[in-house]
């Protein structure tokens, strides 16, 4: 196995940090290495929001679901999508930027923050650091983008907290491949895999949790997505450029 994957593997979630600040080298090499994930049409449709400054990361922190963790670390970087860039490439050969307008283009502005985030991680990572990803940036995300000064065509998709780890959090059994691996055509059978992971994700929480936490997979997903929990995404969405019409 080679040192990135290895890194890879061996990801977990630290929602506990050291105070000691993240050097403005290893910042360098983290916005590299996520402008360094390929893009549609070479579009980058990108932007990354570094936030050290502590009252800002307060704030962020409250925003997004009161996860103190935010304003505890050392590093916030909030991954956006951007067409801004786009609307001045039209403005510049006189053609009218309509793509952040349809379903199309949240799909593209999803997948290139999608692909950019997941090369920061596996920098930072490789680098000692620690992460979280917080989804919870588009909780209030127009509060978000006001407090950061997003134009218009930028939206704040999902957040990464970054800093040195105070302790290492457990590795969380995934799915058995072929859950997620399907040969040929998309297998439906799967009800009964599921279950069994019920069964060993919940006991690995009861033993590193000491009983506190006893949910499995299919609980806490299947109660998370019985209903809408950003219910704000959708008007925040039309307030920077993105309609949810087309």
């Amino acid at each position: 196995m080679n040192k990135v994957i290895e890194t890879l593997m061996n990801h977990r979630s630290i929602r506990s940090y050291k105070s000691t600040p993240v050097s403005k080298e290893d910042l360098d090499l983290i916005i590299k290495s996520s402008q360094a994930a390929p893009s549609s049409i070479h579009g980058q449709q990108v932007t990354i929001i570094s936030v050290r400054d502590e009252e800002k990361k307060k704030k962020l922190g409250e925003l997004v679901g009161n996860q103190d963790y935010v304003s505890h670390a050392p590093l916030f970087l909030v991954y956006c999508a951007d067409f801004y860039r786009a609307k001045i490439a039209g403005d510049i050969i006189g053609e009218e930027m309509v793509l952040a307008g349809t379903e199309e283009g949240k799909l593209v502005g999803a997948v290139d923050v999608g692909l950019a985030l997941g090369n920061g991680i596996a920098a930072a990572e490789s680098l000692g650091l620690g992460i979280v990803p917080i989804g919870g940036i588009r909780k209030e995300a127009e509060a978000v983008a006001e407090l950061l000064g997003l134009p218009k065509y930028v939206f704040p998709m999902v957040g990464l907290v970054v800093g040195y780890p105070e302790d290492y959090s457990h590795l969380k059994p995934r799915f058995p491949e072929e859950v997620v691996h399907h040969k040929e055509k998309y297998n439906m059978d799967l009800k009964e895999k599921i279950q069994k992971y019920d069964i060993e994700l919940k006991n690995h929480m009861m033993e590193v949790t000491d009983g506190k936490y006893d949910q499995n997979w299919s609980q806490t997903i299947g109660g998370a997505y019985k209903s809408l929990y950003y219910p704000k995404v959708k008007s925040a969405l039309e307030k920077q450029g993105f309609p949810v019409e087309k």
